[in-house]
């Protein structure tokens, strides 16, 4: 069947004004065009849509059929070309994101406030999950973006990078650690250490820097969430080595953060979003308002202290571990 969207026009209007010489003025076209399409459509039908007189022109019993349903198909049309035009016009839409905890209450809620302001029509629903779990959503389908750090070459999902973070001291300022513009993992060696547990994949990069420095790692305390650790460090019990980022917890407390050095152990902080699948107008707007907000949320001048000590003093080169 090949039926236009001209033809079902041409017939409505026709059915409307009960001639042909009408429904052409209506519609702007030339009369014999007009006349052409309701031809081709009941031909394409074979059936007869309209009994023809010198004066009149009526439906016949056919014809009064297909005009309701032929009605619906039109208003059905317009109803979603107009709700395309305004998802393009970012008036309205939904967005899904899901990030780890920390990421999702320290930066996302001020992205989402600052992406409802500009857009008040879209609706945006944020999920708080691990990043495994996070992977699985967008490969599945059931939200729309990912954000956090996440293992490189994932299959089945497209990465925009944001920034790099990287592993930092979190101290009281009354700290020896916090006079210095950067620290070395050497320099930890005997302090009190408050770590994540062994089943956090931040232990993992703490792990690594002691390792890679060749000094013991031997916890003063250990805590499951990175909120606790920061508290532990606030009353004086410690310090810890957190990713940059969580200085979005820290920032109403006097804890200070020191960039960590020889070696500089990085992620990468990222969007995911399924692979192959189109990014709306809408979603491509709140990942500019994200990426926004995760630029503000470091520490000032960490990242930029970091890697001009590694430029002047010619360490090594930075460890990526987002592989």
């Amino acid at each position: 069947m090949n039926i236009t969207v001209r033809q079902i026009q041409a017939f409505l209007s026709v059915a409307e004004f009960g001639s042909f010489t009408r429904a052409a003025q209506r519609l702007h076209v030339a009369q014999p065009a007009l006349s052409q399409h309701v031809r081709e459509l009941e031909a394409e039908l074979a059936v007869r849509l309209f009994d023809r007189t010198t004066r009149r022109v009526e439906l016949t019993e056919a014809g009064r059929e297909f005009r309701d349903a032929a009605a619906k198909i039109i208003e059905d049309l317009e109803s979603a070309a107009r709700n395309a035009h305004a998802l393009a016009e970012r008036k309205r839409g939904k967005v899904t994101v899901a990030a780890p905890p920390l990421l999702s209450g320290g930066i996302l809620p001020g992205a989402i406030a600052d992406f409802r302001a500009q857009y008040p029509g879209i609706e945006v629903n944020l999920v708080e999950a691990l990043a495994d779990d996070i992977v699985g959503y967008i490969r599945s389908g059931r939200i729309d973006c990912g954000f956090g750090t996440f293992p490189a070459n994932e299959s089945g999902v497209d990465t925009t990078p944001l920034t790099s973070d990287s592993l930092a001291v979190f101290c009281l300022p009354s700290h020896p650690l916090a006079q210095q513009t950067h620290v070395t993992w050497k320099d930890l060696d005997t302090l009190p250490l408050v770590t994540l547990t062994r089943d956090s994949g931040i232990r993992l990069l703490v792990e690594v820097g002691f390792e890679t420095a060749r000094i013991p790692l031997k916890p003063a305390y250990e805590a499951s969430y990175v909120t606790t650790v920061l508290s532990m460090v606030e009353a004086g019990l410690g310090i810890a080595v957190l990713p940059t980022y969580a200085w979005v917890a820290a920032r109403k407390t006097a804890i200070k953060a020191v960039p960590l050095v020889k070696p500089v152990i990085t992620r990468d902080i990222v969007l995911i979003t399924q692979a192959g699948r189109s990014v709306s107008p809408a979603l491509s707007s709140f990942m500019q308002c994200v990426d926004k907000h995760t630029t503000a949320a470091f520490p000032p001048s960490t990242k930029k202290r970091t890697a001009a000590h590694a430029r002047r003093r010619g360490s090594a080169p930075a460890v990526n571990l987002s592989a």
